[in-house]
């Protein structure tokens, strides 16, 4: 008979599998999950988290991608919110707790409406139109700034310092950003600038000292000494410096090489010459008369030798990361073989050369550099858990400090931003007609969790301080303002309603478009996920996965490396 037909298994038993409503239910859930972590550590009034990490370190922090990222998760779902704050942290460097709170309360207002049975689809399309309206409003409200106004710009740095834990420590961390920035700026000559900071702004930590030695240097230091601490100066003013990255000892063969000698005197003149070649190298570099030699590869003794008779300091197995920013720094240029050095490849823009020696180490410092377009900056501190804490915020500041520089355009902080968008987009809704007006309206709604979360994390009365906000910004289109926009918001150390003008709270224009895109995108792809596969495959490639082969059930150790011990 037809209808006793046994079912087909297509997939292995092992093969667990959520399908439509389950799955999109149970995204949204570990969306919310992943959010409500880090939910506390927004605003001025944030909360730290404490993890303990795989190695047992402890990671004490309020960033959200640092957080996130010590985490071991299993949904597939968490991972991908995951995802989203490392994008937002490589993108703009902050915005990375907001992002993550903003894509959970979308994915949280979108439950109703897969309830009610609207298309996932239906409520993506109207998602993405609110995307759209959020930008054009957001971009009404930017104004823009002059990048020469370091006032201004401190103004920016600080907010952004002011929900980290280093606020308490005054200006110090802002004027520390902002000047590693403004100091690794070049101008491409088309009105745009190049600010690369993973490259030439190089954050040492240096444990011992008070927050308050920090300082950013006019030039480059990195952790060498020179190669004969007695016999080579340590301390070289305006010196002329050659960068090399080839090795300043006799080649060794690349294999194993035979060598037949049939007379004693052949080995001597097998030495000799070795060391005649290295005297040749060493003459070719001291007859451009350089005070300071730097290599990225070695440098035997007997060059060491030769270079002191010179007179020349010399630093060996520098990294290549450190010699480019030397060259920078000094107008260097990095020369590959001793035979094609010209008297332009010398760098002659270091004001001072000096090794000083930090706790228990020897630093090599190129400073009061005539135009240093490179820049070490030093974090001193009692810990180190603190100089990490230290060192993640200066990171934000300086990319925040980067935004404005490559986009002037700001934004008031506070919330004021998201009450404006809301308020703006439940109007829109109403142009809307049929079943996209709510899905879009959402959107409006969930932007309200920023200034919710921030007066919540204060201890203010959410209702009241939100309905207040509220009223602020409805009553504001009705009096004539001569067209000026809503800049009221949450003063997030006090609770209460400020104009943010007034107050001083800017946040650059590409961290909040950036976080506001990256959070609806991910919202809307969440959504369109209506199947959760997940198979347990075992070792021994495709043919092994129907089983082990031994007649027991697979057990934890016969699964592959899961894909974050892969990574590692």
């Amino acid at each position: 008979m037809q209808g006793m037909q046994s079912p087909i298994m297509v997939m292995n038993t092992n093969t667990k599998r959520e399908t439509g409503r389950t799955a999109q239910l149970n995204n949204i859930a570990a969306a919310k999950a992943v959010a409500d972590i880090i939910r506390t550590t927004l605003g001025p009034r944030s909360m730290l988290k404490m993890i303990l990490d795989a190695s047992g370190g402890i990671v004490l922090t309020n960033d959200g991608n640092a957080i996130l990222r010590e985490i071991d998760v299993t949904h597939p779902a968490a991972k991908s919110m995951i995802e989203l704050s490392r994008t937002q942290d490589e993108e703009v460097g902050d915005g990375t707790t907001s992002v993550i709170i903003l894509a959970g309360e979308i994915l949280h207002l979108s439950q109703p409406f897969l309830e009610k049975d609207i298309h996932p689809t239906v409520i993506v399309r109207a998602y993405m139109k609110a995307l759209d309206a959020a930008v054009k409003i957001i971009d009404s409200l930017a104004f823009p700034i002059d990048v020469d106004d370091r006032q201004q710009l401190m103004n920016i740095v600080n907010s952004c310092i002011g929900t980290k834990y280093t606020s308490r420590f005054g200006p110090l961390m802002a004027e520390l950003a902002l000047e590693a920035v403004l100091c690794v700026a070049v101008d491409n000559g088309d009105g745009t600038k190049e600010v690369d900071i993973k490259k030439y702004a190089k954050v040492e930590k240096i444990a011992g000292g008070s927050i308050d030695d920090c300082r950013v240097l006019k030039g480059v230091m990195m952790n060498k000494d020179i190669v004969a601490p007695g016999r080579m100066q340590r301390r070289i003013e305006n010196p002329r410096v050659m960068l090399l990255d080839c090795p300043l000892e006799y080649k060794k063969g690349e294999n194993q090489t035979n060598v037949e000698i049939t007379k004693e005197e052949d080995w001597a003149v097998l030495l000799k010459m070795e060391e005649d070649w290295i005297q040749g190298v060493c003459a070719q570099i001291a007859s451009f008369k350089p005070d300071i030699v730097v290599t990225e590869k070695g440098l035997s003794d007997l060059a060491t030798h030769y270079l002191c008779k010179a007179g020349i300091t010399a630093l060996r197995r520098v990294r290549k990361t450190d010699n480019n920013r030397i060259a920078r720094a000094t107008g260097a240029s990095i020369v590959h073989r001793v035979e094609e050095l010209k008297e332009e490849d010398i760098g002659t823009g270091a004001g001072l050369f000096k090794v000083e020696k930090l706790g228990e180490e020897y630093f090599s410092f190129f400073v009061d550099c005539k135009e240093p377009k490179a820049c070490s900056i030093i974090l001193r501190g009692a810990s180190r858990d603190v100089l990490n804490e230290v060192e993640r915020n200066l990171q934000d500041a300086m990319g925040v400090a980067r935004n404005v520089v490559h986009d002037p355009r700001l934004l008031p902080g506070g919330g004021a931003v998201e009450m404006a968008v809301s308020r703006a987009i439940s109007e829109e809704a109403l142009k809307i007609e049929g079943v996209e007006q709510w899905p879009f309206k959402a959107i409006g709604q969930a932007l309200e969790v920023i200034p919710r979360t921030l007066a919540q994390n204060c201890g203010a009365n959410v209702i009241r301080t939100l309905t207040k906000l509220r009223a602020k910004h409805a009553e504001w289109t009705a009096e004539s303002t001569g067209g000026k926009a809503c800049t009221f918001g949450i003063d997030g150390d006090k609770g209460t309603i400020v104009d943010m003008k007034e107050l001083g709270v800017w946040e650059a224009y590409a961290v909040k478009v950036q976080s506001i895109k990256t959070a609806v995108e991910s919202a809307a792809m969440l959504l369109r996920i209506d199947d959760i596969v997940s198979g347990l495959s075992q070792k021994g490639g495709p043919g092994a996965a129907a089983g082990t082969g031994t007649g027991v059930a697979p057990q934890q150790d016969d699964e592959e490396d899961p894909p974050e011990k892969l990574g590692e």
